[in-house]
């Protein structure tokens, strides 16, 4: 792919993206204090000043706008808007009136439907020496659109997967926006590999709506850190979470990829799953200060010294994914990821706690 088409593609999008994010989340935070739109800190049992909430509002709009400028309006892009309407509203009520968790499971369900009816879904899986496993079986046809259900099942169990993991990790202002970020970029370097790609040209709207996310996310992050003014809530973190989900699908289903980049939130969530299901004996969903980045505040690292952790592991974890593409070498990137994760969490859990503070 020449430079120059890019130049002509790819930039004014990014640019685009850059700009209305930074309006936008500038606006918010002005005009948020104002109109009441602040977090509560008490709630937390944490002692600083409010801060805007809410900042979802704006990562939406920036999200939307782009699409609507810059990708072609079709059927599945329409679907793909509605779907991500879905996931954005129930965030910002749950933000707003602190959803029961079964209503919010229950609306993005209900969101991963639309995906699958508009033909958005996991076809195959290519396992590690194992070769390509097709998910096309068992297919029905309603409305007019063809079904399978075995793609159906790992499609929205795969896009809830990552939508919960991405507000799981939004505990500490930064972690989603910045790792949001990361995983799109890679996802954009990805789609337009001439490796992978006999006709990269064919991704092109799939790496237009990559920059988008990853520059809204990026904007995001200036407003996050080191210093958060503006808090993206859950209808922040969870629309990060619904469109890497689905760049990773219609991406090529580079699934094993974006698993691989996501490792560290998605490991965690099944870590905090685990404890609190069978450890603490209490529902899963009950949310807690227990995750990996809060044990590491504990220990005495300081928020920003976690941030730049987990960013500097899943960059690294983003350049293997679009150094070494193949299945089989992802494969053991993932297997050294999940041993590391499993050595940490194990070293987390006797090294003694040193309260200090998260500046």
């Amino acid at each position: 792919m020449g430079l120059t088409y890019a130049l002509n593609h790819f930039w004014p999008a990014a640019l685009f993206s850059f700009f209305i994010s930074f309006g936008l989340i500038y606006l918010c935070v002005k005009i948020f204090p104002k109109i009441g739109l602040m977090d509560n800190p008490g709630k937390y049992g944490l002692s600083r000043a409010p801060i805007p909430y809410f900042g979802g509002i704006a990562l939406f709009l920036a999200i939307l706008s782009g699409i609507l400028i810059f990708i072609d309006l079709s059927v599945d892009i329409l679907y793909l808007i509605l779907s991500a309407s879905i996931i954005f509203v129930v965030g910002f009520f749950d933000d707003y009136l602190d959803l029961n968790p079964l209503i919010r499971l229950i609306f993005q369900f209900i969101a991963c439907i639309v995906l699958v009816y508009a033909g958005i879904g996991i076809l195959s899986i290519n396992f590690p020496f194992l070769g390509i496993l097709e998910f096309t079986q068992l297919e029905f046809v309603l409305g007019g659109q063809t079904i399978y259900l075995i793609s159906a099942v790992f499609t929205i169990f795969w896009v809830m997967l990552i939508i919960n993991a991405m507000n799981l990790l939004d505990g500490v202002s930064g972690l989603t926006s910045g790792i949001s970020s990361i995983a799109a970029f890679t996802i954009f370097f990805l789609s337009i590999h001439p490796i992978i790609h006999e006709n990269p040209y064919s991704q092109v709207n799939v790496a237009i709506l990559a920059l988008i996310v990853a520059f809204s996310a990026l904007v995001f992050l200036f407003f996050d850190f080191p210093k958060p003014r503006i808090l993206m809530g859950d209808s922040g973190s969870t629309l990060l979470g619904f469109f890497l989900a689905v760049l990773a699908i219609v991406s090529g289903g580079k699934v094993a990829t974006a698993f691989l980049v996501l490792g560290i939130p998605l490991l965690d969530m099944v870590w905090v799953i685990l404890r609190r299901t069978f450890y603490e004996k209490k529902p899963f969903w009950k949310g807690d200060l227990k995750h990996l980045h809060h044990r590491l505040l504990d220990l005495g690292f300081s928020r920003r010294r976690v941030l730049i952790l987990y960013y500097l592991i899943t960059a690294i974890l983003g350049c293997l994914a679009v150094a070494f593409v193949s299945s089989n070498q992802k494969f053991f990137i993932a297997l050294s990821l999940i041993i590391f994760m499993l050595l940490l969490a194990g070293a987390l859990i006797f090294i003694p706690r040193k309260k200090k503070s998260n500046g």
